[in-house]
């Protein structure tokens, strides 16, 4: 497929985007299930639950790798967030 041809629609809703402090990982061996959530102050809401194939998340992760090394290149070593606390 020739992604430079792909037109993407979004509604304005979804443009806005959501703010996520957690991810919760489930899978089977079809697919993976990826829930965002936001917790503040001990409360917390899902805030979006992506679907993928293993292969599909496989490349979403070297992807993501990609990028966290091209960022801390420019502009430092990232300090990674603690864990929630229940």
């Amino acid at each position: 497929m020739d992604e430079s041809k792909i037109t993407i629609k979004a509604t304005d809703e979804i443009l806005k985007g959501v703010y996520a402090n957690l991810l919760m990982i489930n899978h089977s061996r079809e697919v993976y299930v990826l829930d965002f959530m936001s917790v503040i102050a001990g409360n917390g809401a899902l805030v979006s639950r992506i679907f993928m194939s293993p292969g599909h998340l496989k490349r979403t992760i070297k992807a993501l790798q990609e990028n966290l090394s091209k960022y801390e290149s420019k502009f430092g070593a990232i300090i990674e967030a603690e864990e929630l606390k229940s």
